[in-house]
């Protein structure tokens, strides 16, 4: 592993946070802070030392109070804090004489723990410490960092690991059993320590690597040093057992994946309980690799992928096991959804019994309510299935899988037999209300987690939706034909959002496009939750003297297009079998037609009735058909309308107006005077999609009030 430790880069950063930065949070010590910062960035940024922020780094100083005291202080990493992008601000300042006294308490729980700490900051906010806080207090070390590194798990978490650990790291790095984290691991850990005073550093089985010096630089050097120990000793005794390029290619597995996604999306979406949304929403992520398929494959999969994740700092994104489908018939849907059920119901049962056999160790832990479901699902000849809340969550189940399939083959072709935790570590662990609370949802969104497609996402009321949806919390497949409209279109979304916006090109006339978006938007997500139908064109012309080949163009994007969407949502609701909505953007024309617009009026009140029609077809699947009626939108932020593009002159000109002139116009038309916007559009089918009723079939009109479009 390559130092990573930049001078120049160093030097930037006491710029930002050092101490003349305005950002500097304590003067008195913002250089080292501003350092430790750099330094625990380049931990994060490093897989193969900690994932997800699955670490912590802390610095000794003195910080002067109010009242002019001089105190010894403790800054260190705050709970969940993300160390690829932290800042001075995630690190929680503590009163360091004073934790040291927590060495002689007997005992204490995460709540006494918990408010210890924030009686003692030195420095009052809102995040709590991370749960290590107190190893880093008892070790009389100025800086420390402390790391997961997958190459010090794979000498850990095997039988005889000591042994193997001072065979491939030498005399100078002292060994702890593993302890929970707190008080027994601090105390440990100190211990370890006092005992090997020349030691440069600590590992902790099954747990990590503790390393330390005189600023962050030097604590982060040796990181890197006892890493490339345990990695060089890893290359030179590993033989090859695995087979390798086995017959699953990755294309195969992808295509199993986006087949059966959807399906087990629904099968691993929890029950809430509400029966205006029947399942709480889950997103997939697959694990795809040629490693993970070779793995997966082989003889001893099961054997060893179904053992204890490598750390226990995982396990409230993992959960304690996955779940192994042996032998599964992708070529048999109805046999494939009956293997599937009845191994996630055996897992959930399984699952159920361990908690409740558990729980006594947790006396403020409550047993009901917890999710039993599997939140990996490993597939031979597909890969692993990644379970999450939202994207991010998914995603960071999938690293975690990913790096543990990794060192558990690396432990056998070193000659190791790989060894977790025991249940009940495992479970102190996985419950513990400081672990909880770093993954448990704040401020949550009304549309986490739920998937959206929505169709002429490039134009002005479809960006509008788009925007809308994702910021509802919402992943969206922003969809329209290729081009630079769509391409410019997700990436702004995309900068705005991240990876919940994705561009997908689709031409709604065309059967193997709309099945094409349909995958791909699956094979990001899982499945699809809402489906918006909003790709749409409009023509002006009097009917005596209608061009018959631009009323047919009409007619297959309103009207065939509508058909094909509603098709393929269809048969994608079936298969997930979580209910689902469906929004058309219809129109006040299909109420109230105008003069010269007989084509986009009747094909878009044919493409209402299908949706009416849906609305009948769908109900007994629990999805919801509905539709949003505007008037005259005519752009979102710089977005111009395309229909207003096309049929704008004409009115302009009809009415001897120009282009304000003619908004203005609309805007007075309405019973409310009201300019219609596409952000009003939007948040009608925001209405529609968190089920702010029991409402299917039905109307929105979004027009300021227009009595002759009223719908009846």
């Amino acid at each position: 592993m390559n130092n990573a430790w930049i001078e120049a880069e160093a030097d930037r950063f006491i710029n930002l946070w050092g101490h003349d930065a305005a950002s500097c949070p304590h003067p008195e010590w913002g250089n080292e802070i501003a350092l430790l910062a750099y330094a625990t960035r380049l931990v994060g940024s490093e897989p193969d030392l900690t994932l997800h922020g699955g670490g912590n780094t802390s610095i000794r100083g003195r910080v002067k109070t109010v009242a002019g005291d001089d105190v010894a202080a403790l800054f260190v990493k705050a709970s969940g804090a993300p160390l690829d992008t932290i800042t001075p601000s995630g690190f929680v300042c503590l009163d360091h004489a004073y934790l040291n006294k927590l060495r002689t308490v007997s005992s204490l729980t995460d709540e006494i723990m918990a408010g210890e700490f924030r009686m003692h900051m030195l420095k009052p906010g809102d995040a709590l410490p991370s749960i290590e806080t107190l190893m880093h207090a008892f070790l009389d070390k100025t800086s420390i960092v402390h790391t997961h590194p997958a190459a010090i798990l794979t000498l850990t978490n095997r039988a005889g690991g000591e042994e193997t650990i001072a065979t491939a790291l030498g005399n100078d790095v002292g060994v702890v059993p593993y302890a929970d984290a707190g008080l027994a691991l601090g105390r440990a850990v100190s211990a370890e320590l006092d005992r090997g005073k020349g030691f440069r550093a600590i590992v902790v089985m099954h747990h990590g690597l503790i390393t330390w010096g005189t600023g962050p630089k030097q604590a982060y050097d040796h990181t890197i040093e006892i890493v490339n120990r345990a990695e060089k000793y890893i290359r030179e005794s590993r033989r090859q057992i695995f087979p390798r390029n086995t017959a699953t290619t990755l294309e195969i597995a992808r295509k199993r994946y986006t087949k059966i996604a959807p399906l087990l999306r629904g099968l691993l979406s929890p029950a809430s309980g509400d029966p205006d949304n029947p399942h709480e929403k889950t997103v997939l992520v697959p694990l795809i690799s040629r490693e993970a398929l070779d793995i997966l494959d082989s003889p001893q999969a099961k054997d060893l992928a179904c053992t204890a994740p490598l750390t226990p700092d995982y396990l409230v994104r993992t959960k304690a096991y996955p779940l192994f489908i042996e032998k599964p018939d992708y070529d048999n849907m109805d046999l494939l959804r009956r293997q599937l059920a009845r191994e996630i119901e055996s897992f959930s049962t399984r699952y159920d019994a361990y908690v409740k056999k558990q729980s006594p160790r947790l006396p403020e832990f409550d047993a009901s309510g917890h999710d039993l479901l599997p939140r990996v699902v490993l597939l031979p000849g597909l890969g692993a299935v990644c379970a999450g809340p939202d994207l991010g969550m998914a995603r960071i189940a999938r690293d975690i899988m990913e790096q543990a399939l990794l060192v558990k083959r690396a432990i056998c072709e070193t000659g190791g037999k790989y060894l977790g935790l025991t249940e009940d570590h495992l479970f102190a662990m996985e419950f513990r209300p400081f672990q909880r609370a770093k993954v448990a949802a704040k401020g949550q969104k009304p549309l986490r987690g739920s998937v959206a497609m929505v169709t002429g996402a490039a134009g002005a009321i479809g960006s509008g939706i788009c925007d809308e949806l994702l910021r509802q919390g919402c992943n969206v497949a922003v969809t329209d034909l290729a081009g630079e409209n769509l391409d410019s279109m997700a990436l702004t979304l995309k900068g705005m959002y991240g990876d919940q916006a994705l561009g997908v090109p689709l031409d709604v006339t065309d059967s193997s496009s709309v099945s094409a978006a349909f995958e791909k938007t699956i094979a990001a997500f899982g499945g699809i939750d809402i489906v918006v139908i909003n790709a749409g064109l409009a023509h002006v012309s009097p009917l005596t003297e209608m061009n018959l080949d631009a009323f047919r163009k009409l007619e297959r994007v309103n009207i065939e297009g509508t058909l094909l969407m509603l098709a393929q949502a269809g048969k994608l609701f079936k298969l997930q079998n979580t209910a689902g909505d469906v929004v058309l953007i219809s129109t006040k024309n299909v109420f109230a037609p105008g003069a010269k617009f007989g084509a986009y009026s009747a094909t878009k009140a044919a493409s209402h009735q299908l949706c009416r029609i849906a609305s009948l077809e769908f109900a007994d699947m629990g999805v919801r058909v509905n539709m949003v009626s505007p008037d005259a939108v005519f752009s979102h932020g710089s977005k111009k309308s395309g229909l207003w593009a096309q049929i704008g002159p004409d009115r302009m000109k009809a009415r001897g107006l120009d282009e304000k002139g003619l908004e203005e116009y609309y805007r007075q038309r309405n019973l409310l005077k009201a300019r219609v916007t596409a952000e009003h559009v939007a948040r009608a089918v925001v209405f529609f999609v968190t089920h702010q009723t029991p409402t299917t079939g039905a109307t929105i009109p979004v027009d300021g009030g227009l009595p002759d479009s009223t719908p009846r």
